[in-house]
């Protein structure tokens, strides 16, 4: 099997400017569009948020308007003939179980470069995709990171 081009490629999306260098290196990636699956992962609701103790806020009303959100994200970067899906869940995990379900062949997933204290208390997503990933991940670095 030939490396380039992919025929599944997994980005991970937090709608920061990372995710769109993200998309545009995987589109160098596949032979077509259609080969890229665009997910973006929303935290599970705390228990004790207002919103959900009052009931005036509900799962189904965030992935809606997440959903909302990715699409308005992807046209106004000039990406709107792609579309992603939104899972709630822990980030790390939920986007390796995402590309095993697709069966993807790599993960394209932009770095925030935190380091010390901050990459303590924030975690690192990627860090723990590259730990679960069943496929390759490309890690890309963000420009101003030292």
């Amino acid at each position: 099997m030939p490396f380039l081009p992919k025929s599944r490629v997994v980005v991970p999306v937090d709608f920061s400017e990372g995710s769109v260098e993200a998309i545009k290196t995987a589109l160098d990636l596949v032979s077509q569009p259609a080969a890229l699956h665009l997910l973006h992962i929303l935290l599970p609701l705390d228990t004790l948020a207002p919103g959900t103790v009052w009931g005036t806020l509900d799962d189904g009303q965030r992935l809606q308007k997440s959903d909302e959100h990715f699409q308005e994200f992807l046209k106004a970067n000039g990406l709107g003939d792609l579309h992603g899906v939104v899972r709630i869940g822990d980030p790390g995990w939920e986007i390796a179980e995402y590309a095993r379900i697709k069966q993807a062949e790599l993960i394209v997933i932009p770095s925030h470069g935190y380091h010390g204290v901050k990459r303590v208390l924030l975690g690192s997503v990627a860090e723990l995709v590259i730990r679960h990933a069943n496929c390759p991940v490309l890690v890309l670095r963000r420009p101003d990171a030292e």
